[in-house]
């Protein structure tokens, strides 16, 4: 007999819940365009870690293997065409609250390309986890993902399996946890509080990511699965889900999104490096600017970016299957 969805793991599945499988409507019609159509689509049952991977967990993994992350190593010019040579050296993109209002078309008011900042100094030289161990790791590229699953004899989730085991049963719901952003005017998830990007309340205890476990988790036992921090995906990025909403009878199995060669961002032509789906929203995620704290909530990032707000979490599967276009 197979265990039940939310029974905690065994010695071969420590940290991980059962996610039970079946058939789910992915997505949204009434949110962002990037989130339609919504429609049919099935999954086997499988395991996912309870929470995204933390900076202990992943600090053991770099210990173990000397694992030198992405945004550790220099770039290749040839790579960004056009960008300033100052700006070419290792680091990642780090969140810096605004003094006052701006333009929120324009992210570069709020994320800088910091030299140094890496999942270890995640602010950038001078910034540390110390009293961050059970935070979420951060700034890890999908890479740097991808390695960990791999030492961990897991994998990553596809953006169907992530959404179905973020809906924890309450399938068409739009929240994790129900239809209320906040029930009884209670804050359950670590997202942001104010006018976004230069006040945050913080009514919910945390300005930035939060440890696991801080809120409850859903009806699977995953926590913080929506908010906290953004997590990766397999799948390619597509500007729409590609599954026909009008043919309830043929439910994709599986579904592992569209190629690799659709997935390069229209806006850098010159810049050819493919995007992945990430997906949950973070802390970073207001009413007043990003409502991504939702399963079907999506966005595109590119492979090689770390960013204050990105992590993710693991799972193993009963059955390896066929990994497509997925490559490291």
């Amino acid at each position: 007999m197979r265990p039940t969805a939310g029974l905690e793991g065994d010695a071969s599945t420590p940290g991980m819940v059962r996610i039970p499988g079946g058939t789910f409507l992915m997505g949204s019609d009434h949110h962002y365009a990037e989130e339609r159509p919504a429609h049919l689509a099935q999954v086997d049952p499988f395991w996912m870690d309870a929470t995204a991977v933390t900076n202990a967990e992943f600090a053991a993994f770099v210990s173990a293997t000397g694992h030198v992350s992405v945004a550790e190593r220099p770039l290749d010019p040839a790579m960004y065409p056009g960008a300033d040579a100052a700006m070419l050296v290792p680091g990642a993109l780090v969140f810096r609250m605004t003094e006052g209002p701006v333009d929120t078309r324009d992210m570069s008011n709020w994320w800088h390309w910091t030299p140094g900042a890496c999942w270890h100094m995640p602010e950038g030289p001078g910034s540390d986890l110390v009293g961050r161990e059970d935070h979420p790791v951060v700034q890890v590229a999908f890479e740097d993902a991808e390695a960990y699953a791999r030492w961990a004899g897991k994998d990553l989730p596809t953006e169907a399996e992530w959404e179905f085991a973020a809906r924890g049963g309450l399938d068409g719901a739009e929240f994790a946890w129900g239809d209320a952003l906040r029930p009884a005017e209670v804050d359950v998830a670590n997202t942001w509080q104010g006018p976004f990007p230069w006040r945050n309340f913080a009514t919910d205890g945390f300005e930035g990511t939060c440890p696991v476990r801080s809120f409850a988790p859903n009806g699977y036992g995953l926590f913080e699965v929506c908010g906290n921090v953004w997590e990766w995906t397999t799948d390619w990025w597509g500007a729409r889900h590609a599954a026909d909403p009008t043919k309830p009878c043929c439910a994709p199995d599986n579904p592992r999104g569209p190629a690799m060669e659709g997935s390069f961002d229209p806006a850098q032509a010159a810049i050819r490096i493919p995007r992945r789906v990430v997906k949950g929203g973070s802390f970073l995620c207001a009413p007043s600017y990003c409502r991504r704290y939702r399963p079907a909530a999506r966005h595109a990032q590119m492979v090689d970016t770390g960013m204050s707000h990105i992590g993710f979490r693991c799972i193993r599967r009963d059955t390896p299957q066929t990994r497509g276009d997925i490559v490291p």
